[in-house]
């Protein structure tokens, strides 16, 4: 937790909105599928993987890792152009590819209407959909697959039982996305945002109390720094941790909730510090004003009040407490 902030905010959060691709799922897609229109399975995914070898995405990433594990050499690609959210385009031996959503591509004028069976039947199978298309013409379509994490649908029934509201917020098509939330156990979904959108949902859930956001990657960030409390995961991009409160070290999303019950836990405890305190202090000046308490005295109840604090804070924690008994006296090790 890198503010004070983030301790004190997060136990307030009544939304928690969650990424799909490497939050709540493994984020290691692989290629499930590929449907070829008019070009082999070699152009298609040859294509595919030379316009996204520069990107970082997941999904980017999977598209060049199949075609080197098929012995695919993609061919050079110049004027590399991204559309957060979209896709790309790029310039191969002198035409111009298109790799990106069904909907990116109609956006840009290739007609995939003869298509929609083959898009429908993927996304029902929960596949992210990558279409490609060369000079103009669809080349046909790749399907790619994700795991959805091991803790994912503990972590969400934990943060129901808090009191908190998950959410699924992605960039995936609408079937893809609801495949998942059915798995974890969200209801409310929203599908097909682009990045500045998910900001402005944020912006939106606020109206009505504090939102945490999950993230992981590079599109997660303006989300991240709108919400009232960011968390990033720790495998992530460094913009989205750069841009978070709480940063996951690792991958595990339990993580998550225990963050909240930390924060509950530490506001509880300093308020009942701060009641120590003000109980002795509020007492002993007083007495100490009208000359009837000793110094000593005084300073015997100051101690008794610094230890009862120390004590308070490390109660129902045997490991913190017997840990910060035995290192008095001995210097910080380095880790």
């Amino acid at each position: 937790m890198r503010t004070g902030e983030a301790v004190q905010g997060y136990r307030l959060v009544s939304r928690v909105i969650l990424d799909k691709t490497g939050t709540l799922t493994e984020g290691r897609p692989v290629v499930q599928e590929i449907v070829p229109f008019d070009a082999t399975e070699e152009e298609l995914l040859g294509c595919a993987a030379a316009a996204e070898s520069a990107s970082e995405h997941p999904l980017a990433r999977a598209l060049v890792n199949a075609a080197f594990e098929r012995r695919i050499t993609p061919p050079a690609a110049e004027n590399v152009a991204a559309v957060p959210g979209r896709g790309v385009s790029a310039g191969i031996e002198g035409e111009e590819v298109l790799v990106g959503s069904p909907a990116f591509l109609e956006e840009k004028g290739i007609r995939l209407g003869a298509h929609a069976r083959h898009i429908s039947e993927l996304e029902e199978a929960g596949r992210t959909v990558i279409a490609v298309a060369r000079n103009g013409k669809a080349l046909g379509l790749i399907g790619l697959g994700d795991r959805l994490r091991e803790d994912a649908a503990q972590t969400v029934a934990a943060l129901k039982a808090a009191g908190m509201k998950p959410i699924l917020l992605t960039g995936d098509n609408e079937r893809a996305a609801r495949r998942i939330a059915r798995e974890a156990g969200i209801e409310e979904v929203h599908a097909g945002v682009l990045p500045a959108g998910k900001a402005q949902i944020v912006r939106r859930l606020q109206e009505s109390g504090k939102v945490a956001m999950v993230g992981d990657g590079i599109n997660d960030a303006p989300a991240l720094m709108q919400a009232d409390v960011g968390i990033a995961m720790g495998a992530g991009a460094d913009i989205a941790m750069e841009s978070a409160d709480i940063i996951i070290l690792g991958s595990r999303l339990e993580a998550v909730a225990a963050a909240h019950e930390i924060s509950r836990r530490a506001y509880r405890k300093m308020l009942q510090n701060v009641i120590l305190a003000f109980c002795f202090n509020g007492i002993g000046i007083p007495v100490a004003a009208t000359g009837l308490l000793y110094p000593v005295w005084a300073m015997a109840a100051m101690a008794a009040s610094v230890t009862m604090i120390f004590f308070n804070s490390l109660w129902g924690k045997p490991a913190l407490f017997f840990g910060a008994i035995m290192s008095v006296g001995r210097p910080l090790e380095a880790k």
